[in-house]
């Protein structure tokens, strides 16, 4: 099966009986639903895009095995050009979502297919389990499916003592082995586009360092989001409802965050790829570089984002007339930096990568890496620039039915500017709006916060992989010289 096309993706959602609730109410069909239906036809929109035959060449690739056309963020990159190509790709689609998507499907395609160049890792495990995830990659690449997955135990303690302390009857852990497969009973968080998803891949970053071999809670399998047993249950949906003009960025990118349920789900031995191996599962992300894959898509993501609030930005300055004012200036530039810096990390992440043990071309983990700890703290503050920049004009927001009203005469007389008309104006803080205040802008500055771990965290993990040695020996060199 070739790659789809959007009415290909809504059709399999619509087909599909995943236990959806939202609002206290089963939810019978997604893409119809107000609540979800625009995050739906905005990842239509992405396979509608690479399929469109103008694009087809940037956004696919032919696979050597099957003979099919494919989404190119499948592809096992073997070589720096294939990470390029699929940089390309992965931009096309972050910039037809603003960015504003972060768990687009490309980010757990691209995760999949490092872990199938990679899978004599999980073999190590069990020797099926390598075997398990090739056919998965090949599985969910041949028939273009959508993942959502879900990482995050929840814990009844955030203790220091008890910030990994699973327990059981609240963490996801395996109740029972059987000949059909492990049994699963637990929750797990936070499977942003559950929803919206064909299948749910589930598993840890670490599951702490347990003085056991074995632990029922490390885990990595991929089912179907359909399977009996397992439930999304949705937080409020940010799309309120209202038109493009009055709410540009809720209306049309509301991914869905979610709570996954599981409740004693049957996961097939075919669809396991770690099993109770702590330091197999701990070892994942390290070994595989998985988490460099990842890093390289949110690269792609991060950029488009940059350049929607960069480009935001600069049209408020011209509509305001004010952008030669030197304060201005200075909040422009630091706007600029933050897309130069996520633009250099990607193409730097490129331009170092090497092959791995497994002859997967992996980005340079250090410059991809980067990029996550940098839009922790850039994006807030760059959230907090278009609030300055616009200061009580981010207030001044007629609707769209106001727009067309009886004081329309008004607020064109009164709301144009020397650079803008009234209903340019308004359009354009709208979705500056969107951006800065909305509920929709809040998740979004919450997401980029905390989506790749907390800072002390990543801060950590961005010291412990530097090379330390290259910068003091130099340091130790010099206090050597005579």
């Amino acid at each position: 099966m070739p790659a789809r096309t959007g009415t290909d993706y809504l059709a399999g959602l619509r087909d599909r009986r995943t236990e959806v609730w939202l609002r206290g109410e089963r939810v019978t069909d997604v893409t119809a639903h107000p609540g979800l239906a625009s995050g739906a036809q905005a990842i239509a929109s992405l396979y509608d895009l690479q399929c469109d035959p103008a694009r087809r060449d940037a956004m696919t690739f032919a696979d050597a095995d099957s003979g099919e056309t494919l989404g190119l963020s499948f592809i096992i990159p073997r070589t720096r050009q294939d990470l390029e190509r699929r940089r390309v790709m992965m931009l096309n689609w972050a910039r037809t979502t603003c960015g504003m998507m972060g768990r687009s499907p490309d980010f757990m395609n691209v995760t999949f297919a490092c872990w199938a160049g990679t899978a004599d890792y999980f073999g190590r495990g069990k020797p099926e389990f390598a075997d398990n995830m090739r056919r998965y990659h090949q599985y969910i690449a041949g028939n273009d499916l959508v993942l959502t997955h879900a990482l995050i135990n929840l814990q009844r303690s955030r203790t220091v003592d008890g910030m990994f302390n699973l327990q059981e009857g609240t963490a996801l852990q395996v109740v029972k082995e059987a000949s059909a497969g492990l049994t699963v009973r637990g929750a797990r968080v936070l499977a942003t586009l559950g929803p919206l998803a064909d299948e749910i891949a589930v598993y840890s970053p670490r599951v702490a360092q347990h003085l056991k071999h074995y632990s029922p809670f490390a885990l990595n399998f991929a089912i179907p989001c359909d399977t009996p047993g397992l439930r999304f249950l949705c937080r409020d949906s940010l799309d309120q409802g209202k038109s493009h003009f009055d709410h540009p960025l809720g209306s049309r990118f509301e991914e869905m965050d979610s709570i996954v349920f599981f409740d004693d789900v049957l996961v097939p031995w075919e669809r396991v790829f770690i099993h109770g191996d702590v330091g197999l599962l701990n070892g994942t992300a390290s070994v595989t570089h998985s988490s460099a894959h990842t890093a390289h898509q949110g690269c792609a993501k991060n950029l488009a984002k940059c350049e929607l609030v960069l480009g935001v930005a600069l049209l408020m300055t011209e509509t305001l007339g004010n952008g030669r004012v030197p304060h201005v200036e200075e909040r422009i530039g630091e706007l600029v930096m933050y897309a130069e810096l996520m633009r250099a990390c990607m193409r730097a992440a490129e331009a170092d990568a090497e092959l791995d043990e497994f002859g997967v071309m992996c980005p340079a983990p250090l410059p991809a890496e980067t990029t996550r700890n940098l839009f922790m703290t850039a994006y807030p503050r760059m959230v907090e620039i278009l609030q300055l920049l616009g200061s009580s004009s981010l207030m001044i927001l007629p609707t769209e039915a106001d727009m067309n009203g009886p004081l329309a005469g008004h607020i064109e007389q009164y709301l144009a500017t020397d650079g803008s008309s009234a209903q340019q104006r308004v359009r354009l803080f709208h979705l500056a709006w969107d951006i800065a205040c909305s509920s929709f802008g809040s998740r979004q500055v919450l997401y980029e916060r905390f989506f790749a771990s907390d800072p002390l965290t990543r801060a950590r993990a961005l010291a412990g992989m530097f090379p330390k040695r290259q910068v003091t020996d130099r340091v130790l060199d010099f206090l050597a010289r005579e």
